[in-house]
Order: C-alpha cells, then sequence, then structure tokens
C-alpha cells in the first residue's frame, strides 16, 4: 500500500481509506456483523490504515463495531478518523449538530470508551455548527490534543471561510468532504484552499453511494431504509441520466482493463497527492475490487477521455435530500 501524509502536519496514512458508515445499520440497509469484522480485518491486512467513523453512526454501534474488529491490532497500525456532533433522535431523526466546547469533550469521552482506545487520531466536526463559532470548537479540539486524547485536528463538510478560520486556531490535517467524477463542487475554491494551507483531503463518496460503481442498475431499489431512495440522484429520471454517465465510464474502463469502480477510485486518487480516497466498502468482496484501483494509471489521455465522458457537472439531482444541502461547505 503506498502511503502519503495528510497535508504538512496530519498523520501517514494508507493511500486508500476505509470508510465504515455504510457497516452500521440505517445506512443502506441491513449489515452483517461477522462479514463487517471480516472486512476490516481484510483491509488492515492489505495496508489499509485510516478508518473513517462517525459517533453518530449507528448511535454508537459502528465505534463498538471497530472496537471489536480492531481488538488485538498495534495501536500504532492503524488511525482512527471520527467524527462527531450530529444530534439524533430515537425515532432514527437528525436533529442538527452540536459544536458547543463541553460537547466537544463529552462526545470524545463517549467515543473513546466505545472504542475501547486512549487516543483518536483525527477529530473533527462532521458539520458546521452555525450557533457555534469553529474557533471554538477547534480550540476545544486543541484542548483535547494538549492533554493527550487527540492526535490532530479534521474538519469535514465546510467551505474556504470556515477553513481558514479553523486553521487559524490549530493546524488542521485533512478536509473530508464528498469528492468524486459527478461532484466536484471542491474544485472552485476549496481544493485551491486547502493547498494554499497545506491542508490534505479525504475524499469520500468517491463511487457516490454505488452509483458510478458499476453494480447499480435502474430496476435495482435498496432496502426498507436505505438512505438512497431519498437521495435525489437515484430517483427518476435522475437515474436514468446518471446511468448513462456510467455507461460511458464503462467502455472506457473496459478499454483499461479495469472495473468502472476502480476507475472512479482511481480518477479521485489521481487528482493529486494530497488526497486520500475513503472507499465504503461493506463486504470483502466489494474491498477487493477497490484495492487494485491504486494501480491503475490514468495517463494524460485517459483523464481528457473521462472528461469528455462525464464533464463537471454532468450528473442530475442533488447528492443529499434539499434539506440536508443546507448544512454544506460545497454543492454538488
Amino acid at each position: 500500500m503506498q502511503t502519503i501524509t495528510l497535508g504538512t502536519t496530519g498523520p501517514t496514512v494508507g493511500k486508500l481509506g476505509l470508510g465504515a458508515m455504510g457497516m452500521s445499520h440505517g445506512v443502506y440497509g441491513a449489515t452483517d456483523r461477522t462479514e463487517s469484522i471480516a472486512t476490516v480485518h481484510a483491509a488492515l491486512d492489505a495496508g489499509v490504515t485510516l478508518i473513517d467513523t462517525g459517533d453518530f453512526y449507528g448511535m454508537g454501534h459502528n465505534e463498538l463495531l471497530l472496537s471489536e474488529a480492531l481488538r488485538g491490532r498495534p495501536r500504532d497500525s492503524y488511525q482512527l478518523s471520527v467524527k462527531f456532533g450530529g444530534l439524533r433522535g430515537p425515532d432514527m431523526s437528525w436533529n442538527g449538530q452540536d459544536g458547543r466546547p463541553e460537547a466537544v469533550k463529552n462526545f470524545l469521552a463517549y467515543t473513546l470508551t466505545r472504542l475501547g482506545t486512549d487516543h483518536i487520531d483525527i477529530y473533527r466536526p462532521a458539520r458546521l455548527d452555525p450557533a457555534v463559532p469553529i474557533e471554538e470548537t477547534v480550540g476545544a479540539i486543541k484542548e483535547m490534543i494538549d492533554a493527550g486524547y487527540v492526535r490532530h485536528v479534521g474538519l469535514s463538510e465546510v467551505g474556504a471561510e470556515t477553513i481558514r478560520r479553523a486553521n487559524a486556531v490549530h493546524p488542521i490535517a485533512d478536509l473530508q468532504i464528498e469528492y468524486s467524477l459527478i461532484s466536484r463542487a471542491i474544485e472552485a475554491e476549496i481544493l485551491p484552499t486547502l493547498r494554499e494551507l497545506g491542508i490534505g483531503l479525504t475524499a469520500y463518496g468517491v463511487l457516490s453511494r454505488g452509483l458510478i460503481s458499476g453494480h447499480w442498475n435502474a430496476g435495482r431499489s435498496g432496502e426498507p431504509g436505505d438512505f438512497r431512495g431519498f437521495t435525489p440522484r437515484f430517483s427518476g429520471d435522475n437515474l436514468d441520466h446518471n446511468l448513462t454517465l456510467v455507461e460511458a465510464l464503462r467502455r472506457i474502463a473496459t478499454a483499461k482493463g479495469c472495473t468502472v469502480a476502480q476507475l472512479a477510485i482511481a480518477w479521485v486518487a489521481a487528482q493529486g497527492n494530497d488526497i486520500v480516497p475513503l472507499v465504503g466498502a461493506r463486504t470483502r468482496e466489494r474491498l477487493a475490487e477497490a484495492l487494485p484501483a491504486l494501480e491503475v494509471t490514468l495517463s494524460d489521455d485517459d483523464l481528457a477521455e473521462i472528461e469528455k465522458a462525464v464533464p463537471a457537472g454532468a450528473a442530475k439531482g442533488d447528492r443529499y435530500p434539499t434539506a440536508m444541502m443546507a448544512t454544506l461547505g460545497a454543492g454538488n
């Protein structure tokens, strides 16, 4: 596994990261605990070191799952990236974000206990709390760094101005934000800001929740509760249009001797040595498909052909439901 350092101050991690969100119920349908744990083990064995989770994924289920999966592994052999602050209800509703300093420390205490560790490698607010200045939230994380409970500060789904303000309080290791062939809003302002400040990028949604994986089709529907059932890009005419983009990618992938998913992941990785694609593989089969993407070399001609097939802004539909789009620092 190739490695990179996240920004100028962050940890050295594998070039491909594992996003664990889908391993918890209430996201993409039913999950298999045994298979999830086996997938984490397979990722670690393959050299993946960065594992991303959130304390609200499955209301703590995801952290407990990772605690079991990581048991017995040397703590310095992997890095934990944890998002906090998402407020949930017992009916699975979303109730905003809490970035108050006292809440930061409270969330962290529970996370450390559930994960069974004495520190978190990268700790980040999941979204911006509009009621709390980002300086106060980052300042609280800095206190936890000084106390030895956290190693690095990260951000998630925020815009350029917020990034600058946060970085003035404490160096930011990385921004986690959606970035894929069909989600490229960060290219205009956010990505240049990261590079100016020496901040890394961990890109989630590189397969757009499976939409551009090559495995989705118009007749497929998710299980009850599958988040994609509420996502505009997976709905009606939007889906039909977006799948035509996938078929254009499939022709390029076939010529390259790789799968559509591998091509899509390779494209994200090719956008810079400061980018780590996070792959949300829930099974060993999907992980095994994703890993060889790092071996797919894209020439300038390949990149131009991909750009022609799927130009920026080509997808139809928002990447999140309308109400959630308002909480994001970047558009589609």
